[in-house]
């Protein structure tokens, strides 16, 4: 019997949506070129932050790409109960980044792969 996906905790979706971030984010650098293992790790590094996943949060929220089922996801990420908090973010960044995880993992789960990729192209671009 298969779940039904809004009945998943967006602390779920968020913990699946960072390895998927992680991973698309890394193959659309790898993507740009042949380059040191070095130079990928500390770019990658850089654009999986809480502070800049924050700022692709707020671009997407703004720019009116997403559908309404894709804001509300990231929406409940963003306002899930967090029992941790970054070392090198604020507590509204952290957030924000939890729902842009939680978005992630939730298009992944349904299947949504093309739509992973367009998104991780247009925040490489906005953040």
């Amino acid at each position: 019997m298969e779940q039904d996906i809004r009945t998943y905790s967006p602390l779920t979706l968020a913990f699946l949506g960072d390895g998927v971030y992680g991973l698309y984010i890394r193959a659309a650098l790898v993507e740009r070129g042949n380059t040191r293992a070095r130079k990928l790790h500390n770019e990658a590094s850089q654009i999986v932050s809480a502070v800049r996943q924050a700022k692709v949060y707020d671009s997407f929220e703004e720019g009116g790409i997403l559908t309404e089922e894709e804001l509300d996801v990231m929406h409940r990420g963003c306002n899930a109960h967090v029992s941790h908090q970054a070392k090198n973010a604020s507590s509204m960044d952290y957030h924000k980044a939890t729902g842009l995880e939680a978005l992630f993992g939730y298009l992944y789960i349904t299947g949504r792969l093309e739509r992973i990729e367009e998104l991780i192209q247009m925040g490489l671009e906005k953040a």
